[in-house]
């Protein structure tokens, strides 16, 4: 493994590493599910709540002027940290769920008429795809689905010539939403390809990119997203925190998500006008504390540098496949050729959450279950998997020690 990876420092600012569970370390494999948090995150929330704690913008008094600026330098290094044009294009919401919401309620009430589609995956996260079916309801368009194969690969069949995508990219199609990288499959999708093909018919496309934002680097001008998702507590943020990046242009078309302060310039009993961008999109007061926390999980990822993490997180992950493809009986759930960190497995006819349950008295921290993508388990005919998810903070001895773990629960359980 990575010698230079300085792993003993890393996890020594993750004070919840320290946790025992059942009398066993805790040996943390959810990171998909949500990340621990560094002390450098943890230091600033106590900082704020302890010494400036005040609602942000337009307050005159010394403390709100403390808030707004931490709020609004985070907005700065978040755009900064996806190589956003500019921090207009940056919304702050609750997480990905809301952010897609946002996106898929201002097209329903603009773009979207009878005889309209909106394109997603098979391997789409369920908040990205209820929004869009309660879109198309209330406007009569349809939702087509990008299929997949048995190994968790998108059919797209020589994206070059549009192949079977150029047939689902009919002139009616006015968005494409899709997951950079599948949270039930670990299956990194070709999301460059299938923008420049949509992009080749006028088509935007938005980026789910919460499973991809804690582990590569993410740039939204190369990648061309007219929009692009994640959330705060999937890079070692705090829960809570989100954001929805637009392309200026798209955020300006869209119509407000909710009413309320601050998304206001004026207000009269006859008319109101909107804010400007990006406040346009923040009614009420926000998370303050989850902005600025989501500044400091942004501070500490550069202090690594992502191109490192993806480095050290692959051959980790790698190394994990290796060792869990010597256990009898254990097959992956998700074989794509180009893999995340994340993995789900079966093994014989062992319900997942009978595996998951066992794993758990051992103080290992996996999830278990459909991962909220029904249809992906419906496709591939399963009731759910189990899923170990890694992290920068994950060691090759917590791989052994989950090896070791998914043996004997075969043992208990055959």
């Amino acid at each position: 493994m990575h010698t230079s990876w300085p792993i003993q420092d890393i996890r020594a600012q993750f004070p919840i590493l320290n946790t025992s569970v059942h009398g066993k370390p805790l040996v943390y494999l959810d990171n998909a599910a949500t990340t621990q948090k560094p002390l450098q995150v943890l230091n600033k929330l106590d900082d704020y709540y302890r010494h400036y704690n005040s609602n942000v913008h337009r307050g005159v008094h010394h403390l709100s002027q403390l808030a707004t600026n931490a709020h609004e330098a985070a907005r700065e290094a978040v755009a900064s940290f996806i190589n956003a044009s500019t921090s207009r294009e940056v919304i702050f919401t609750r997480g990905t769920t809301e952010s897609i919401n946002l996106v898929a309620s201002g097209f329903s009430k603009k773009f979207l008429s009878p005889g309209d589609a909106v394109l997603i995956s098979a391997m789409e996260h369920h908040s990205n795809i209820v929004p869009w079916q309660i879109a198309c309801e209330e406007n009569g368009a349809d939702l087509r689905i990008i299929p997949m194969t048995d190994t968790g690969e998108l059919i797209l069949d020589g994206l070059g010539d549009l192949g079977d995508l150029g047939d689902l990219l009919t002139g009616n199609v006015k968005i494409v939403s899709i997951t950079m990288i599948s949270n039930s499959l670990g299956t990194i999708n070709p999301v460059e390809k299938i923008i420049a093909a949509a992009h080749q018919k006028g088509i935007p496309v938005m980026l789910d990119a919460a499973q991809a934002v804690p582990h590569s680097a993410l740039d939204v001008q190369a990648l061309d997203a007219d929009f692009l998702v994640f959330s705060g507590h999937k890079m070692y943020g705090p829960t809570g925190i989100g954001v929805l990046y637009g392309k200026e242009k798209w955020l300006d078309a869209l119509p407000p998500y909710q009413g309320g302060g601050e998304m206001i310039r004026e207000v009269t009993f006859e008319r109101t006008t909107y804010n400007e961008l990006p406040f346009k999109f923040e009614a009420g007061t926000p998370d303050i504390a989850g902005s600025i926390g989501l500044m400091a999980a942004i501070e500490f990822l550069n202090q690594y540098g992502m191109d490192r993490i993806h480095a050290y997180e692959a051959e980790l992950t790698r190394y994990a496949m290796e060792e869990m493809r010597k256990i009898d009986g254990l097959r992956f759930i998700g074989q794509a050729k180009d893999h995340s960190s994340v993995i789900s497995f079966l093994v014989n006819d062992i319900h997942p959450y009978d595996m998951g349950e066992l794993l758990d008295k051992m103080g290992i921290a996996v999830r278990t279950g459909h991962h909220c993508t029904q249809p992906v388990m419906d496709r591939l005919e399963i009731p759910g998997t189990v899923r170990a998810s890694f992290a920068l903070y994950n060691t090759e001895e917590e791989v052994e020690i989950l090896v070791k773990g998914i043996k004997k629960a075969i043992t208990m359980l055959s």
